[in-house]
């Protein structure tokens, strides 16, 4: 039908990326328009003489480049936490950047002296080492 068409000039940008969005319109071009956008649903609706026009997005292939995108930006967030590290690791001094070899909590010191003791009267294979001067306490 003849009366439902119109064109309007406008100018806007195209991301250079892959978004849920095919373009991306400011306000003067929604005013030009009349147009209200409906994010919850992905529609665009704008009034023509007859009836209201509703223009559509495909759910799937939103949500896919949407996935994509926070994909994309998780690893450019890693990739920018690194090259932080790495720079921060280059202001460190060297003696700070050994690193200690601490016993486990819990451990014993390790004696010279060791002690064995069988376990078992009937095995005589199995036994455990002790230290040797242990407090009878």
């Amino acid at each position: 039908m003849a009366s439902n068409f119109l064109i309007e000039h406008i100018n806007f940008y195209i991301p250079d990326f892959n978004t849920a969005y095919h373009a991306i319109l400011g306000r003067p071009a929604l005013a030009k328009f009349m147009a209200i956008p409906y994010y919850t649903y992905l529609v665009l609706k704008m009034p023509m003489p007859t009836r209201v026009l509703a223009l559509w997005a495909n759910l799937s292939i939103t949500y896919a480049y949407e996935i994509e995108s926070l994909s994309l930006t998780e690893a450019t967030d890693l990739s920018i936490q690194m090259a932080n590290m790495i720079n921060d690791a280059k202001t460190v001094p060297a003696d700070d950047l050994e690193i200690l070899v601490l016993e486990p909590p819990g451990a014993f010191a390790k004696s010279k002296e060791m002690k064995e003791v069988g376990l078992d009267l009937d095995d005589p294979t199995k036994t455990v080492k002790i230290g040797a001067h242990l407090d009878p306490k």
